[in-house]
C-alpha cells in the first residue's frame, strides 16, 4: 500500500446527499474516480452508469427514512451536500434538520461505524458561527424533526444564513461524541462557486467578492474545486482531523481578518460578527 492510497475510496460505500448538480455532482464525479461505490440520493433525477440513485425529498421525514433504509449499509462516508436559497419552502428542514436526521438515522441503524466520516457543505454565510452560539445552540438542542422546525419558523430562523451557521456549529459540536463511535465530522465553507443554484443568484452570490477575483486575477471556483477538499476531508488522509470548518474561499475572509485586501474588512466583520444578539 502506497502512503497516496490513503486519499483513495476503493472498497468503501459512499452516500452523496444532493449529488444531481453542483458541487454534490462534482463530489459524486471525484469518488467514483476515486474507486468508491456510490450512492446518490437527490430530487432530480440521477443517472450514472454504477451509481445507485435513491429519491430523497429532505423537507419530508418520512421520505428520509424511507430513503435510508433503502440505501442500507456500510456507508465509509456521507457527503451533505444539497442545500437551497432563501425564499425556498422548507429551506429550514432541506438546509439542516433534513440533513441531521439523515445522519442520526444512518448512525442509529449501524450503517455507519468506526472509520465513517461525514461531510457537510456549509457557505461563507456561516463564517460568524463561534460568535452566534447562544442561538444556534438553542436551535440544535432541538432533535426532534417536527419541533425543530417548528422553532425555526416561530422564531424566524428559516432562511439560508442562520442554516450555515448552523451547520459549523453542529459541526464543533459533534466532533467529541462522533468521534467516541469512531466517525469523524467536518465541513467546508466555500466562497462563490458556480453552481446552478449560484446562477439563480448571481447578483447576490456571484457577485460577492467579485473585487477581490478583479485584483487576484481569479475566477469563482469551479464546483470541482470545492468537491476536492470535501472528498479529502473524508478520506482516510484526513483521519486526524474532525470538527472542522475548513474555508475554502481564495483567501477572501483571511485577507479580510488582516485587512491586506482592505475592502472586504468591513465584509468580514459584518459576517463575523453577533447576528442575533449577545453570543454567550
Amino acid at each position: 500500500m502506497g502512503l497516496f492510497d490513503a486519499f483513495r475510496y476503493d472498497g468503501k460505500r459512499v452516500l452523496v446527499v444532493g449529488g444531481a448538480t453542483g458541487m454534490g455532482a462534482a463530489v459524486v464525479q471525484v469518488v467514483k474516480d476515486a474507486g468508491a461505490e456510490v450512492v446518490v440520493m437527490d430530487r432530480a433525477d440521477v443517472d450514472i452508469d454504477g451509481v445507485k440513485f435513491i429519491r430523497l425529498d429532505l423537507s419530508d421525514k418520512a421520505s428520509i427514512e424511507s430513503a435510508v433504509d433503502e440505501c442500507g449499509g456500510p456507508l465509509h462516508a456521507l457527503f451533505e451536500c444539497a442545500g437551497v436559497a432563501d425564499g425556498t419552502p422548507g429551506i429550514e428542514r432541506i438546509n439542516f434538520i433534513g440533513h441531521r436526521h439523515l445522519v442520526d438515522r444512518a448512525i442509529d441503524k449501524g450503517y455507519v461505524g468506526r472509520g465513517g466520516a461525514i461531510g457537510y457543505i456549509s457557505s461563507a454565510a456561516g463564517f460568524g458561527w463561534q460568535n452566534n452560539l447562544a442561538i444556534t445552540k438553542e436551535f440544535l438542542a432541538i432533535t426532534d424533526f417536527d419541533e425543530a422546525t417548528k422553532w425555526a419558523q416561530d422564531n424566524g430562523k428559516a432562511d439560508y444564513m442562520f442554516s450555515k451557521l448552523t451547520i459549523n456549529t453542529y459541526v464543533a459540536q459533534q466532533a467529541f461524541p462522533m468521534l467516541k463511535k469512531g466517525i469523524r465530522i467536518n465541513a467546508i465553507m466555500p466562497g462563490p462557486t458556480d453552481t446552478p443554484l449560484a446562477r439563480a443568484n448571481a447578483d447576490m452570490w456571484l457577485g460577492f467578492g467579485q473585487d477581490y477575483r478583479d485584483e487576484t486575477g481569479i475566477q469563482a471556483s469551479t464546483p470541482l474545486e470545492q468537491a476536492y477538499p470535501l472528498v479529502f476531508l473524508c478520506s482516510d488522509a484526513a483521519g486526524g482531523v474532525t470538527g472542522i470548518t475548513m474555508v475554502t474561499d481564495a483567501g477572501y475572509f483571511a485577507s479580510g481578518v488582516v485587512e491586506s485586501f482592505e475592502a472586504a474588512g468591513p465584509v468580514v466583520g459584518f459576517l463575523s460578527g453577533p447576528m442575533y444578539g449577545d453570543a454567550s
